[in-house]
């Protein structure tokens, strides 16, 4: 695939990475064979591999190692740190707007422990890129950074980013280490970051990891209610009069990407590609014909009409329901 780089002098990794969190049960079970079937073909294929501590409490950096191995640890990881699971760990609490709240502990002391901890799990002695998961209100993110520079320092990171932050908490975390990467939500049914995040971003030199590109899989034509014990369960965009709204409002892309000869998953994954060099979207799937399908999203070429459709039919503000921050 065409490679992207992070930041102005980070490295250069494949134009569509590989989120790992789908592995973890929230969308549907999976099978760690299964997952370290997918997660190894990623590799394959030169996908940057994005996971966290806080996906399974560690499970997930768990299976992105050993498929690390599988791979002769020759692959770019991107893990985050931050979220706490552990009841004896202190923390401050997060609220989303999905009806529940996280712990995260941005402290310095935290941030070396946890960084320990994945590089146990992911069998490796550098991270390649250490995301900060969510901020933590009770600690500024200048010493939460400060920390993880610190751990640069020591060769056990060589890049950071920021994962859930504003333009403002970017800007001062930029000031104590250069970053690389901020991870946001960024898709057709999500473009708040367009506004303010997105061009401060590109004032800094620093580039943007979409999460969640496929709108939690609703861009790829999961435009049904979700299943019993489904985290997207939590999420008003899949409940109720939102789902049905959402399902009248961005039905057009899909007879769109029809008329292309592209899968609707191709179609949001190469409009995302098409907003800049910068941005670097990370879909997740446990299906290895879902894997291929996305990485094959890189060499669709949009016209400036096709392109011009899209932005009709999926413009900001267009879907119904809240968002997780």
């Amino acid at each position: 695939m065409e490679k992207r780089n992070l930041g102005k002098d980070g490295p250069s990794v494949a134009a569509i990475g590989y989120g790992a969190m789908v592995l973890e049960g929230y969308y549907g079970q999976s099978d760690d064979a299964q997952g370290i079937a997918t997660i190894a073909e990623a590799m394959k294929l030169g996908m940057m591999i994005d996971t966290a501590d806080g996906y399974g409490n560690g499970h997930n950096e768990e299976l992105v190692g050993r498929a690390l191995a599988q791979h002769d640890g020759k692959a770019f990881i991107a893990t985050k740190l931050g979220v706490v699971f552990d009841e004896s760990e202190e923390g401050t609490e997060f609220p989303t707007n999905w009806g529940f709240s996280l712990t995260v502990n941005g402290r310095p002391e935290y941030v070396s422990k946890a960084i320990d901890a994945s590089l146990r799990r992911l069998g490796v002695d550098t991270i390649d890129l250490l995301y900060l998961h969510f901020p933590d209100p009770a600690v500024p993110i200048e010493e939460t950074v400060g920390a993880m520079a610190e751990a640069v320092g020591a060769g056990k990171v060589a890049y950071l980013g920021l994962s859930n932050v504003t333009a403002e908490q970017t800007r001062w975390a930029h000031g104590v280490h250069p970053i690389a990467a901020v991870q946001y939500e960024y898709s057709l049914w999500r473009r708040e970051v367009e506004a303010e995040l997105l061009p401060s971003l590109r004032e800094l030199g620093i580039s943007l990891v979409a999460w969640s590109p496929l709108g939690a899989g609703f861009l790829a034509g999961a435009m049904n209610a979700p299943a019993e014990g489904d985290f997207r369960q939590n999420n008003p965009r899949f409940t109720g009069k939102n789902l049905t709204a959402n399902r009248d409002r961005f039905a057009p892309l899909l007879d769109l990407a029809r008329e292309i000869g592209a899968t609707p998953a191709q179609l949001a994954l190469s409009w995302l590609l098409h907003q800049g060099a910068d941005i670097i979207p990370i879909p997740g799937t446990r299906q290895m014909a879902h894997l291929r399908e996305n990485a094959d999203a890189e060499a669709i070429t949009l016209s400036a009409d096709v392109l011009a459709q899209i932005d009709r039919l999926a413009q900001p503000g267009a879907t119904a329901g809240g968002t997780l921050l």
